[in-house]
C-alpha cells in the first residue's frame, strides 16, 4: 500500500489529481489542509484522513511514499494581494513543510512551483540551464522556495522533485484559458488575430502521469523538471481548436494591435475582461521545453 500526503489539494490541481489517483489499487490518500472543510470529504469521499496544518508534526508520523505540495498563493491578476501574502504562503509554509518532511520517515517530495519562477518573458525556448530573473513577487517567492529545497542536505533515502508547470488547462480550471473558452464557446469573435505567437500548455492529465510516475518510479533523479505538453499552440491555433469542441465557426478579427493595446488599457481602467495583463497573456512567446523531463 503506497501512502500519499497531498498539502493544499482543495483547488483545481487537488480535485483532479485526487481523480486521477481514487480508483489506482494499492494507494491510499491523506490530504493536509488550512481547514477541516467538510467539502473535502464530500466531494473526495476516497480520502481516507484530513489533517489540519497545526497537526503537520502528527501528520508526517505517518511513513508517506510521497508529500505532495500543492499549496500556494497564486498570481493574482487583480492585483489586490500584498507582496507578504506570497512569502508567507510560497515561501515560509513550504520551508516549514520541507524541513518537517527531511525529519520524517516520508520517502519523495514534491514541489509544484511554476515557470515564472524562472522568467516572466521568454526568448527562444526556455530550458531549466537558464538562470532565473523573475521579476513578479510570485515568481520571486517560488524561486525563493526552489532554493530553499535544494541547499538543504538530503537525507539517504529521500528525493525531492521541483516540478514547474506552464499554462495548465483541463476540468475546473478558473483562469485565463477558461475565460477564453467562456469567451469563444459562446461565438464571439476573437479580436486578437492579427498577434502571432506560440506559447506552450500543460494539460492536467500529464500533470498527474508525471506525479504518479514519480510515485512508482525510483530512477528518477531529484531535482527541477519543467513541466509541458509537447507542442506550443499560438493563440489563434487554441481558439480555432475551443470553436471547434463547441461546434462554432472561427472567428478571427485581425483588429491592429495598437487598437487592441488601447483597448485593453480602457478594460483596465472600467475591469473589463480584456486587460493589458490578459491581452499579454494571450497573445505573449512562452515556449517551454520539457525535453529535461522526458528523459528523466
Amino acid at each position: 500500500m503506497k501512502k500519499i500526503l497531498i498539502i493544499g489539494g482543495s483547488g483545481f490541481l487537488g480535485h483532479n489529481i485526487y481523480q486521477s489517483l481514487k480508483d489506482e489499487p494499492g494507494i491510499e490518500i491523506h490530504f493536509l489542509t488550512r481547514n477541516k472543510a467538510d467539502f473535502i470529504t464530500q466531494t473526495m469521499p476516497k480520502i481516507t484522513k484530513v489533517y489540519e496544518y497545526s497537526e503537520l508534526n502528527d501528520t508526517l508520523e505517518t511513513v508517506y511514499d510521497l508529500v505532495l505540495h500543492l499549496a500556494g498563493k497564486a498570481h493574482d491578476l487583480k492585483k489586490v494581494s500584498q507582496p507578504e501574502e506570497y512569502y508567507d504562503v510560497n515561501l515560509k509554509l513550504t520551508k516549514k513543510l520541507y524541513n518537517a518532511f527531511l525529519k520524517s520517515e516520508a520517502k519523495k517530495f514534491i514541489f509544484i512551483s511554476t515557470v515564472k519562477a524562472v522568467a516572466d518573458s521568454v526568448e527562444g525556448i526556455l530550458t531549466e540551464d537558464v538562470i532565473p530573473n523573475p521579476k513578479t513577487h510570485y515568481g520571486k517567492s517560488k524561486l525563493m522556495a526552489e532554493e530553499h529545497i535544494q541547499s538543504q542536505p538530503l537525507p539517504g533515502g529521500k528525493s525531492y522533485y521541483i516540478l514547474r508547470p506552464c499554462m495548465i488547462h483541463g476540468p475546473g480550471n478558473k483562469g485565463n484559458l477558461n475565460l477564453l473558452y467562456q469567451f469563444v464557446s459562446k461565438g464571439i469573435p476573437y479580436p486578437l488575430a492579427a498577434f502571432e505567437n506560440k506559447r506552450s500548455f500543460l494539460s492536467v492529465g500529464n500533470l498527474c502521469f508525471v506525479i504518479r510516475e514519480i510515485l512508482e518510479r525510483n530512477d528518477i533523479q531529484s531535482g527541477i523538471y519543467q513541466v509541458a505538453d509537447d507542442e506550443p499552440l499560438s493563440s489563434n491555433e487554441l481558439v480555432s481548436l475551443i470553436a471547434k469542441e463547441s461546434k462554432h465557426s472561427t472567428r478571427l478579427w485581425r483588429l491592429s494591435p495598437r487598437l487592441n493595446k488601447a483597448l485593453a488599457q480602457f478594460g483596465d481602467k472600467f475591469k473589463l475582461p480584456l486587460t493589458t495583463e490578459r491581452l499579454n497573456k494571450l497573445t505573449e512567446n512562452y515556449i517551454v521545453s520539457n525535453q529535461k523531463l522526458k528523459d528523466a
